[in-house]
């Protein structure tokens, strides 16, 4: 997975936190006030916990989506 603090350490979406990349803290993200599921948190290893946010699936603990199949 990327170091980049815009991507989910989990799944490597982007995260949308508004946090990441901003010069200053911020005062409203998504994941202020989102639940994480303690599940997804254990499965990072050490050295990827406090480094980026979750993006909002995994943070709730759902699969990554998928791209829709060219059919």
């Amino acid at each position: 997975m990327s170091d980049d603090s815009s991507h989910c350490p989990c799944c490597g979406q982007l995260n949308q936190c508004a946090q990441a990349g901003a010069d200053a803290p911020v005062s409203e993200c998504w994941c202020f006030s989102v639940p994480v599921d303690s599940a997804q948190l254990v499965k990072l290893p050490p050295e990827q916990r406090n480094r980026s946010c979750l993006c909002p699936r995994c943070a709730q603990g759902l699969p990554p989506e998928t791209p829709p199949a060219n059919s």
